[in-house]
This record gives C-alpha cells, sequence and structure tokens, in this order.
C-alpha cells in the first residue's frame, strides 16, 4: 500500500492539485481497479465506516449506497420478501447475504442511488458483483472480493470502474483535522460506539419496542452518524426507507424522509407491481417512471402520446385517494433524528408515514409537547442523550 495516491482533480475540475495522503505510515487502502477520484474517497471514507460500524453493532453483514458524502440507503444482510425482490428488481438472481443486504440498500431509493458509490461490511462474492455490474455506480470499497468477483467487477464500465480494498484492521488517529478557508479545525474522532444501551429512557406512555424496532432503531441511528446534518432516517425490515439529509429545518428533513418512504411503500402497491413496462425499457428510465407515475405529476409519463414510450398499454392512474388508503396500512416504522425534536410537527409527519419507534437525543424546552404528540398515536420514543451532527 502506498503512503499517497494523486488525484485528477478535487471535488470540481479546477481544483488542483489533489492528491490522498497519510501524514504518518501507508494508506489503508488499494485501488484494485479504476481510477477513483476525490469525492469517490469521501463517499468510500465514510460509507465503509457506517458499514463497519453497522456489522459491529448487528452481527449482520451490512452495506451502504452513498452519494455526495451522504448515504442513499443502507441495509442489512436478512431475505428479502417476494415483493421486495420485485420493487429492487433482483427477483432474476441469487442472493448471498451481503448481496440481499446491497440490494436492499440500493433498493429502497433507487433514484438517490443512481450512480452511487457502494460500501460492503464483508468480502465482495459473485452473487454482489454480479448485482453491482448491472446497476450504475461509481464504484465499490470492501475488505477483499473473491477472483471471480473482481474479474465481474474489472469488466464494468469498460474496465475503468472503481474497486477499492480496505483493511478492516484498519485503526484512525483519534484526534482528526480539516481545513477550511486557510484554517485548521481538530476534534476528537466521534467513536461512540450506538447499540441497545442507549434504547432505555423511554418518556411516552408506550415503552414496548421489539426486536425488530431495537435494530432498525441502530441501523437508523448508525445510518444518521455518517449524513451530513441536519438529518432524520426511517428504517424498516433491516433497512433504510428513507433518508433526509443536509436540510436546515428539521421538519424539511422528517418530510423528506417521510416523503421517500412513502414512495417505497406505493412501490409495493398492486398498480405498480404490474404496471405494464415495455420489454426494452432501459432499467434508469423505468426507475424514473414509477416514481413520476406515484407522484401527483403522473400526467407526465401518462399523458396520450407519452405513456406509448413506456407502455404495452395505457395504465390506470394511483389515485390520492388508493394511495392514502395504501400508506394507512404502513406500521412498525423506526425513525431516528440526529437531533432533538423542537415541536411535535415532526412526530404528525413521522405518524403518516406508518412511524411506530423513535430514537432521537431529547433536550428540547418543548419535549413536553413531543411526548404528548407521540402519545397522541402510541408511539414509544427513546430519549438517547446522543447528537450524531456529521459535517
Amino acid at each position: 500500500m502506498a503512503k499517497e495516491l494523486t488525484l485528477k482533480y478535487g471535488c470540481n475540475p479546477n481544483q488542483v492539485p489533489s492528491r490522498i495522503f497519510m501524514e504518518e505510515g501507508e494508506l489503508p487502502i488499494e485501488v484494485l481497479n479504476g481510477r477513483p477520484g476525490y469525492i469517490n474517497f469521501l463517499d468510500a471514507l465514510n460509507s465503509w465506516q457506517l458499514v463497519k460500524e453497522l456489522k459491529e453493532a448487528t452481527g449482520l453483514p451490512s452495506a451502504a449506497s452513498f452519494k455526495h458524502v451522504s448515504p442513499a440507503g443502507a441495509a442489512v444482510g436478512t431475505p428479502l420478501s417476494e415483493v421486495e425482490k420485485k420493487i429492487y428488481f433482483v427477483d432474476d438472481l441469487e442472493l448471498s447475504p451481503i448481496a440481499s443486504a446491497y440490494a436492499k440498500a440500493r433498493g429502497a431509493d433507487r433514484m438517490s442511488s443512481y450512480g452511487d458509490f457502494v460500501a460492503l461490511s464483508d468480502t465482495c462474492d459473485k452473487e454482489t458483483a454480479t448485482l453491482l455490474k448491472r446497476e450504475v455506480s461509481d464504484g465499490v470499497i470492501a475488505p477483499d472480493y473473491t477472483e471471480e468477483a473482481l474479474e465481474i467487477l474489472k469488466s464494468k464500465r469498460k474496465g475503468s470502474y472503481n474497486v477499492i480494498k480496505i483493511d478492516p484492521n484498519y485503526v484512525p488517529n483519534p484526534i482528526e483535522r480539516k481545513q477550511v478557508y486557510g484554517i485548521t479545525f481538530e476534534q476528537g474522532r466521534n467513536e461512540i460506539k450506538l447499540n441497545e444501551e442507549l434504547l432505555k429512557n423511554f418518556p411516552t406512555q408506550n415503552k414496548e419496542l421489539p426486536e425488530s424496532a431495537k435494530r432498525d432503531l441502530i441501523l437508523a441511528l448508525i445510518t444518521l452518524k455518517y449524513t451530513q446534518s441536519n438529518s432524520v432516517c426511517y428504517a424498516k425490515d433491516g433497512q433504510v426507507i428513507g433518508v433526509g439529509a443536509g436540510q436546515q429545518s428539521r421538519i424539511h428533513c422528517t418530510r423528506l424522509a417521510g416523503n421517500k418512504a412513502d414512495i417505497w411503500f406505493l412501490r409495493q402497491h398492486e398498480k405498480v407491481l404490474n404496471l405494464p413496462f415495455k420489454a426494452d425499457i432501459r432499467r434508469p428510465d423505468r426507475d424514473n417512471t414509477i416514481d413520476v407515475y406515484i407522484s401527483d405529476d403522473y400526467e407526465d409519463v401518462l399523458a396520450d402520446g407519452i405513456w406509448e414510450q413506456f407502455f404495452t398499454e395505457k395504465p390506470e392512474p394511483l389515485s390520492r385517494e388508493e394511495k392514502r388508503a395504501w400508506l394507512d396500512q404502513l406500521t412498525g416504522v423506526s425513525l431516528g433524528s440526529d437531533a432533538f425534536f423542537p415541536f411535535g410537527d415532526n412526530i404528525e409527519r413521522a405518524h403518516r408515514s406508518g412511524v411506530s419507534y423513535i430514537a432521537q437525543p431529547g433536550g428540547s424546552i418543548r419535549d413536553d409537547n413531543v411526548i404528548e404528540t407521540c402519545d397522541k398515536y402510541g408511539i414509544a420514543m427513546a430519549f438517547t442523550g446522543v447528537r450524531l451532527f456529521h459535517h
């Protein structure tokens, strides 16, 4: 492994020179294929931390799909339901546990995951590489690769696909630094461990937390730890189903993430599952068409002269009433927030997306209002006492 790597350019083509390097020792990474850039490495190193910590916390293979230094999705390697396989478009593939983790991390928000950087907690196997090869993606980081997997990945993007191997035993310096406007910032790394010990202080009337909710809340909190703040995360069935990242207002985070969670669930509606797509439609066009079909702008894909581009016959629209009736069936969603909720309106919005369990730091002068709103809907909320800002 090298002490430094010269990059083509920084965040933008005019930002040269650019490199990554170690002040002491060697880089804990090895580029096995391609030529990763500045943003690629930011995504790779942030996403690797997420999956490494998630694997340690749950004991399950973990994967993340990153875009612009925030996760579009993250998940653990539990089996997919038949509906999940269909909406993630992997019902024709064999899935190992680590491939299942990535299928869920990528599939929950396919629009945001387009052109992602992938992190895997475990060795990348043939099944995962096969899935990666057919998706639009910039690269992958993992502790190792099987020979079959590496050959598959090296054939992607005309041989230019970025493949990074990282030393899983690497331990970074406990003090981290960065520069802004020529001024150096220094702080201790955020080494806090996020586990079930944080889920014991329940100010709400409902204090019941099933094991699946504990797993999903830990998944949400670890995801938030590596998401640009402010941020809110919805999770269900071992996967992130909505992330609201980098918003100045927490209610906007909650709405953004909730809208993504709604889309995830609406994709499971019978009308969406049975959309009569043309056989030759490109995967990105299909994903975008589904997204528009679910939205209030459905006429953009169903108008005469347009629907013929995507479908073999004109589908019936999914009405607002049908969408609300379907979303009313969504329950058991877990929600994490990287800082306290200042108002009960966040809980009102979360409730509309099926949230039953919440983990947040607490500490707002309006905690009573937030608790009261949770009690109104029977939501179990834990105060973790831990803020998870990430910038």
